[in-house]
């Protein structure tokens, strides 16, 4: 079902995978083509995750899921990196949250 909240989180995580490829790309400038997809494919599933999860009635539960729906989406990201690649992992929270942020604010 693709409601205007969906359509937002995608469109949000697309964007945020971008700011992802172009930040991991001046960290390490030899990254691959498939590391860089992969860490832009996994913002887009977490706008689909918090897109598919209903929207909250408070602020703050918002801000709090978005935290830890990014939180466990960019575990799997971030172990497959064997554990190195830190600075998306925590971006991943953050982005987690501020795809809640936007979907709630602009969301129906």
């Amino acid at each position: 079902m693709l409601t205007k909240r969906m359509k937002i989180c995608l469109i949000v995580g697309s964007i945020l995978g971008v700011f992802c490829i172009i930040g991991a790309s001046l960290r390490s400038p030899g990254s691959s083509t498939s590391f860089l997809f992969a860490l832009w494919y996994n913002r887009l599933l977490m706008g689909l995750v918090i897109g598919l999860s209903a929207k909250s009635l408070s602020f703050g539960k918002a801000i709090g899921r978005g935290a830890f729906l990014g939180f466990i989406i960019s575990f799997a990201f971030y172990s497959s990196t064997c554990f190195y690649d830190i600075v998306s992992f925590l971006a991943g929270v953050i982005y987690g949250m501020v795809i809640e942020i936007i979907a709630f604010k602009m969301g129906d």
